[in-house]
C-alpha cells in the first residue's frame, strides 16, 4: 500500500467519522428538544396528577406542542436567513 493509498483511506475514514459524529449530534439535539418540549408543556398543562388526561389538559398539550414546534421552526428559519445573508455579503 503506497502512502497515497494510506492517506486516501485515512481521509475517507475521517469523513465517515465526522459524518457519524454529526449524525449523533443531531440525534442528541433532537432528544434535547423533545425533553425541553415535554418539560415545558407538562409544567404548563398539568396542574395536578390524575388517573387520566381530561379534555382540557389534552387540548392544552396539543396546543403547547403545536406552538413549540411553530416557534422552533420560526427561529430556525430566521437563523438560516441571517446565515444566508452573511454568506452572500
Amino acid at each position: 500500500m503506497s502512502s497515497f493509498d494510506f492517506q486516501d483511506a485515512k481521509l475517507d475514514s475521517d469523513k465517515e467519522l465526522q459524518a457519524a459524529l454529526q449524525q449523533e449530534q443531531a440525534k442528541a439535539h433532537f432528544q434535547s428538544q423533545i425533553h425541553k418540549l415535554t418539560d415545558t408543556c407538562w409544567d404548563t398543562c398539568f396542574d395536578k396528577p390524575r388517573d387520566k388526561m381530561d379534555s382540557r389538559t389534552e387540548t392544552c398539550m396539543s396546543n403547547c406542542v403545536d406552538r413549540f414546534i411553530d416557534t422552533s421552526l420560526l427561529v430556525a428559519t430566521r437563523f438560516q436567513q441571517i446565515l444566508q445573508r452573511a454568506a452572500s455579503q
